[in-house]
Protein backbone atom coordinates (compact mmCIF):
# COMPACT_ATOMS: atom_id res chain seq x y z
CA UNK A 1 0.00 0.00 0.00
CA UNK A 2 1.83 3.32 -0.53
CA UNK A 3 1.80 6.01 1.90
CA UNK A 4 1.76 8.54 -1.39
CA UNK A 5 -0.48 8.49 -4.71
CA UNK A 6 -0.97 10.10 -7.90
CA UNK A 7 -1.12 9.97 -11.45
CA UNK A 8 0.64 11.46 -15.05
CA UNK A 9 -1.95 13.76 -16.21
CA UNK A 10 0.46 15.53 -18.91
CA UNK A 11 3.79 14.90 -20.15
CA UNK A 12 5.62 17.84 -21.98
CA UNK A 13 9.10 18.34 -23.78
CA UNK A 14 10.80 21.31 -25.58
CA UNK A 15 13.94 20.08 -27.83
CA UNK A 16 15.56 23.42 -27.29
CA UNK A 17 15.73 26.06 -24.55
CA UNK A 18 13.13 28.41 -25.08
CA UNK A 19 11.19 26.60 -27.56
CA UNK A 20 7.25 25.65 -27.28
CA UNK A 21 6.53 22.69 -24.88
CA UNK A 22 5.10 19.68 -27.00
CA UNK A 23 2.41 17.29 -25.75
CA UNK A 24 3.48 13.51 -25.25
CA UNK A 25 1.60 10.87 -24.70
CA UNK A 26 4.35 8.77 -23.23
CA UNK A 27 8.17 9.40 -22.98
CA UNK A 28 11.23 7.54 -22.19
CA UNK A 29 13.08 8.54 -19.24
CA UNK A 30 16.74 7.48 -19.59
CA UNK A 31 19.07 7.00 -16.20
CA UNK A 32 21.35 10.22 -15.77
CA UNK A 33 19.99 11.77 -18.68
CA UNK A 34 16.31 13.10 -18.42
CA UNK A 35 13.80 12.62 -21.03
CA UNK A 36 14.69 11.17 -24.88
CA UNK A 37 13.45 14.82 -27.20
CA UNK A 38 13.82 17.07 -23.94
CA UNK A 39 16.06 20.00 -23.68
CA UNK A 40 17.43 18.72 -20.84
CA UNK A 41 18.43 15.53 -22.46
CA UNK A 42 21.33 16.69 -24.37
CA UNK A 43 22.38 19.78 -22.08
CA UNK A 44 20.51 22.26 -24.22
CA UNK A 45 17.75 23.77 -21.96
CA UNK A 46 18.06 27.37 -19.99
CA UNK A 47 20.12 25.56 -16.69
CA UNK A 48 22.52 23.56 -18.66
CA UNK A 49 25.60 25.94 -18.10
CA UNK A 50 24.48 25.61 -14.28
CA UNK A 51 23.50 29.41 -13.87
CA UNK A 52 25.40 29.09 -10.76
CA UNK A 53 23.36 26.86 -9.49
CA UNK A 54 24.59 23.39 -7.69
CA UNK A 55 22.40 21.65 -8.69
CA UNK A 56 24.38 18.70 -11.51
CA UNK A 57 22.62 17.72 -14.62
CA UNK A 58 21.23 14.46 -13.75
CA UNK A 59 19.42 15.93 -10.74
CA UNK A 60 17.00 17.87 -12.33
CA UNK A 61 16.54 15.02 -15.73
CA UNK A 62 12.79 15.12 -15.25
CA UNK A 63 10.65 18.10 -13.32
CA UNK A 64 7.10 17.77 -11.72
CA UNK A 65 4.33 19.96 -11.40
CA UNK A 66 0.54 19.50 -9.50
CA UNK A 67 -2.53 20.37 -11.68
CA UNK A 68 -3.98 21.29 -8.74
CA UNK A 69 -1.31 24.47 -8.64
CA UNK A 70 -2.89 25.45 -11.84
CA UNK A 71 -6.46 25.29 -10.47
CA UNK A 72 -5.58 27.48 -7.27
CA UNK A 73 -3.16 29.51 -9.33
CA UNK A 74 -6.44 30.42 -11.51
CA UNK A 75 -8.78 30.78 -8.52
CA UNK A 76 -6.88 33.32 -6.28
CA UNK A 77 -4.77 35.11 -8.80
CA UNK A 78 -7.12 34.64 -11.71
CA UNK A 79 -4.18 33.87 -14.05
CA UNK A 80 -5.40 30.49 -16.38
CA UNK A 81 -1.90 28.78 -17.03
CA UNK A 82 -2.09 25.45 -19.75
CA UNK A 83 -0.15 22.66 -18.45
CA UNK A 84 2.84 23.12 -20.76
CA UNK A 85 2.79 27.00 -19.14
CA UNK A 86 4.42 25.92 -16.73
CA UNK A 87 7.99 24.65 -18.41
CA UNK A 88 7.60 21.37 -16.46
CA UNK A 89 7.84 17.96 -17.65
CA UNK A 90 5.15 15.98 -15.47
CA UNK A 91 2.10 17.44 -14.45
CA UNK A 92 0.59 15.23 -11.56
CA UNK A 93 -2.75 15.44 -10.38
CA UNK A 94 -3.82 13.30 -6.37
CA UNK A 95 -0.02 13.77 -5.15
CA UNK A 96 1.85 16.57 -3.02
CA UNK A 97 5.30 16.47 -5.45
CA UNK A 98 6.88 18.49 -2.46
CA UNK A 99 6.12 15.44 -0.20
CA UNK A 100 8.12 13.22 -2.86
CA UNK A 101 11.63 15.59 -2.08
CA UNK A 102 14.46 12.84 -0.85
CA UNK A 103 12.02 9.86 -1.24
CA UNK A 104 12.45 7.24 -4.51
CA UNK A 105 8.96 6.40 -6.06
CA UNK A 106 7.81 5.06 -9.34
CA UNK A 107 6.18 6.21 -11.85
CA UNK A 108 5.18 3.67 -14.79
CA UNK A 109 8.00 1.35 -15.50
CA UNK A 110 10.99 4.02 -14.21
CA UNK A 111 12.64 4.86 -10.67
CA UNK A 112 12.86 8.54 -9.19
CA UNK A 113 13.99 10.51 -6.84
CA UNK A 114 13.16 14.00 -6.18
CA UNK A 115 16.49 15.60 -5.01
CA UNK A 116 15.33 19.42 -5.26
CA UNK A 117 11.92 21.73 -4.45
CA UNK A 118 11.86 23.71 -8.29
CA UNK A 119 10.97 27.58 -7.43
CA UNK A 120 9.67 29.66 -9.94
CA UNK A 121 12.20 32.08 -12.22
CA UNK A 122 11.76 35.31 -13.61
CA UNK A 123 12.45 33.92 -17.23
CA UNK A 124 9.16 31.40 -16.42
CA UNK A 125 7.00 34.57 -15.78
CA UNK A 126 8.28 36.22 -19.33
CA UNK A 127 7.09 33.53 -21.37
CA UNK A 128 3.32 33.53 -19.64
CA UNK A 129 2.32 36.76 -17.93
CA UNK A 130 3.22 39.34 -14.78
CA UNK A 131 2.43 37.92 -11.58
CA UNK A 132 3.44 34.42 -12.60
CA UNK A 133 6.25 34.28 -10.37
CA UNK A 134 4.54 35.64 -7.18
CA UNK A 135 1.70 33.11 -7.99
CA UNK A 136 4.18 30.07 -7.95
CA UNK A 137 6.26 30.98 -5.15
CA UNK A 138 6.89 27.73 -3.01
CA UNK A 139 4.66 25.60 -5.09
CA UNK A 140 6.47 25.79 -8.26
CA UNK A 141 7.11 21.90 -8.57
CA UNK A 142 10.23 19.33 -7.93
CA UNK A 143 13.65 18.53 -9.50
CA UNK A 144 14.04 14.40 -10.60
CA UNK A 145 16.62 12.06 -10.78
CA UNK A 146 15.77 9.22 -12.75
CA UNK A 147 17.37 6.56 -11.03
CA UNK A 148 16.42 3.69 -13.05
CA UNK A 149 14.61 3.97 -16.70
CA UNK A 150 11.79 3.30 -18.23
CA UNK A 151 8.75 4.77 -20.07
CA UNK A 152 6.58 7.57 -17.98
CA UNK A 153 2.60 7.77 -19.74
CA UNK A 154 -0.07 9.91 -18.99
CA UNK A 155 -2.33 7.96 -16.65
CA UNK A 156 0.64 6.02 -15.21
CA UNK A 157 0.31 5.68 -11.68
CA UNK A 158 2.91 7.80 -9.33
CA UNK A 159 3.74 5.84 -6.27
CA UNK A 160 5.53 6.20 -3.42
CA UNK A 161 5.98 3.06 -0.90
CA UNK A 162 6.48 3.10 2.83
CA UNK A 163 10.17 3.57 3.68
CA UNK A 164 11.22 4.86 -0.06
CA UNK A 165 12.01 2.21 -1.63
CA UNK A 166 9.87 0.86 -5.01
Amino acid sequence: MSTDRGRVEAIHVAPEAGEEMHSRAAVEAVAGKGLRGDRYFEAAGSWSGGGGRALPPEDRALTLFEAEVLEIVERDEGIELEPADHRRNVTTRGVAVDHLLDERFRIGEAVREGVEICEPCAYLEGLTEEGVLAALVHRGGLNVRIVESGTIAVEDEIEQPPGGQP
